[in-house]
């Protein structure tokens, strides 16, 4: 299957559900992500701001940042990420590409310091491959944090039995799904 032919399939499986019901699939989700030892463990970890078609991170986010977590976002320049530190909901701008919640503030430059990365994605599959939305934001970051453990997030019906790759793919260590 191409990758095109996948995201068109996600989309058709996702219509299926109502934003009430994604939203409490994303509860039992972020419930285990919370429970995970490597988000216990972590002291940086870079997060995204959900879009209403992914699995909903807007309390995991709070949660973390009131532990005392480093809580980092992702903004979009032009074709990369630049990261920036969360310091509450009050410090969010929505982005005039996507729509996307980010944080106003500088750079997060000590990227040798983020633990893990909570990652979205259109699929995935047993292996951690992964599905984006197509423009290899997150395959591009990952790249800069080899250190970092790569945790995807998503909702049961976007795990799929193989995810087309290439070789920019980045794959996942794991992959927490409802």
């Amino acid at each position: 299957m191409l990758k095109s032919e996948l995201r068109q399939e996600i989309k058709v499986r996702k219509c299926r559900f109502t934003a009430d019901g994604l939203r409490e699939q994303s509860l039992a989700i972020v419930r285990k992500a919370l429970d995970h030892p490597r988000v216990g463990k972590a002291r940086t970890i870079l997060l995204y701001h959900s879009m209403p078609d992914e699995v909903d991170t807007h309390d995991l986010i709070d949660r973390l940042y009131r532990q005392g977590k480093t809580v980092l976002l992702p903004v979009t320049l032009g074709d990369d990420l630049e990261i920036r530190r969360y310091e509450g909901p009050q410090r969010l701008r929505e982005s005039h590409a996507f729509h996307i919640m980010e944080p106003v503030g500088e750079a997060f430059a000590d990227l040798q310091a983020i633990e893990l990365v909570i990652v979205p994605g259109v699929a995935f599959d047993g292996k951690g491959n992964r599905l984006g939305r197509g423009r290899g934001y997150y395959d591009r970051f990952l790249r800069q944090v080899p250190q970092a453990y790569k945790l995807g997030l998503c909702f049961g019906f976007q795990m799929t039995e193989t995810v087309p790759v290439g070789p920019t793919d980045v794959a996942m260590d794991e992959v927490l799904c409802g």
